[in-house]
């Protein structure tokens, strides 16, 4: 073998590995992209979502932040074995339509003494500012605490989700959280959704 075809041979496998390591950076990106460009998987956790605490004195009740509460709170700091996120907005007409729906699941978990306490829900208003979060609320008469993501902050953190979309997080004993559920539309059969919830999250 002459050294040119030495030194060529070399050249070569110098030029693969380059090749191999260009494609293993894309496709390392390309993952990461994808990664955040979708929904909280099921059996992954929640991207680091901040809200801001309520004012109203009855939603912190209701999340157990305690009445001195202030700042921004992340979703797993709820006092529950499980939270149902509703991602919204109130220009959506599915979301509109599902109001009602949401609201008896609401007050079945609530009816049952074996689920309140156990089972929070909360909304966030995507691209939705705090008067157009309230004239949901109001409107609807949505029982449970709605916040604003008037700058779509949230909204691009769950992979700019179209709504509603509803996720279900299970909050275990030390802290850590799992997501159980995450799907596009409406929830069909409140009975149904509620019985998944439990199924999928374990209460007791």
């Amino acid at each position: 073998m002459t050294p040119y075809e030495t030194n060529g041979g070399t050249e070569m496998k110098k030029c693969a590995v380059c090749c191999l390591a260009v494609v293993i950076t894309v496709f390392m990106i390309a993952n990461s992209v994808s990664a955040a460009g979708y929904p909280p998987a099921v059996g992954g956790t929640l991207p680091d979502i901040k809200l801001s605490m309520p004012k109203d004195m009855a939603d912190k009740n209701y999340l157990g932040l305690g009445i001195f509460g202030f700042g921004s709170f992340k979703i797993p700091q709820i006092k529950a074995q499980l939270v149902i996120v509703e991602i919204f907005s109130m220009y959506c007409p599915y979301c509109q339509r599902e109001a009602p729906n949401v609201n008896q699941l609401y007050a079945k978990i609530e009816q049952s003494p074996a689920l309140k306490g156990k089972i929070k829900i909360i909304g966030i208003g995507v691209g939705n500012t705090s008067y157009e979060v309230g004239t949901f609320k109001k409107k609807y008469n949505v029982p449970f605490p709605l916040f604003a993501d008037g700058d779509y902050v949230i909204h691009k953190m769950v992979g700019e989700a179209r709504t509603p979309y509803f996720i279900g997080v299970k909050i275990n004993p030390d802290g850590s959280h799992q997501v159980i559920y995450s799907k596009l539309g409406e929830l069909g059969s409140v009975d149904q959704f509620l019985g998944l919830m439990i199924r999928l999250s374990g209460i007791q």
